[in-house]
């Protein structure tokens, strides 16, 4: 379940940072997390740049609630004009992109949009047993605003 916003979302238009708590295999709260990173980016973002991020949060959060036996943390923050957005889960093993073939649908093409679409992206490894955050930066279409 998406937790209340905390001291770091400020709750206001001012809020640089957002971070949720998604429980294990709860899709409906990606909606969630969406909205949240819409409403970060919104007064500050170019309109493509919130849609691209919205896409790649989506796709993010999805793996990670899909392939995952435990839930996700994720957080964005803006600093200077850069999004940097995490996903946490609990899992070790790291994804990989791939390009599936046409007759698997829609499955399996997040990681080549993270790719194709963000700014810098990657996969850090956690302690042992602690899994991994999966992130993604956008650059250059945002303004933090006043510290």
């Amino acid at each position: 379940m998406p937790r209340e916003p905390s001291e770091r979302d400020g709750g206001a238009a001012d809020a640089r940072e957002i971070s949720r708590s998604v429980r294990r295999a709860d899709l409906k709260a990606v909606g969630e997390v969406r909205r949240a990173l819409r409403e970060l980016m919104r007064h500050r973002c170019q309109a493509d740049t919130a849609e691209v991020a919205e896409l790649l949060v989506t796709e993010l959060v999805t793996n990670a609630l899909v392939h995952t036996d435990q839930g996700a943390e994720v957080s964005a923050s803006l600093a200077a004009t850069r999004l940097r957005v995490e996903v946490r889960d609990y899992a070790a093993r790291r994804p990989r992109p791939h390009v599936p073939s046409a007759d698997d649908g829609t499955h399996g093409r997040g990681l080549v949009l993270v790719q194709a679409l963000a700014d810098a992206w990657g996969v850090d490894a956690l302690a042992l047993g602690s899994g991994k955050v999966v992130w993604f930066e956008l650059d250059g279409a945002c303004e933090a605003g006043p510290a």
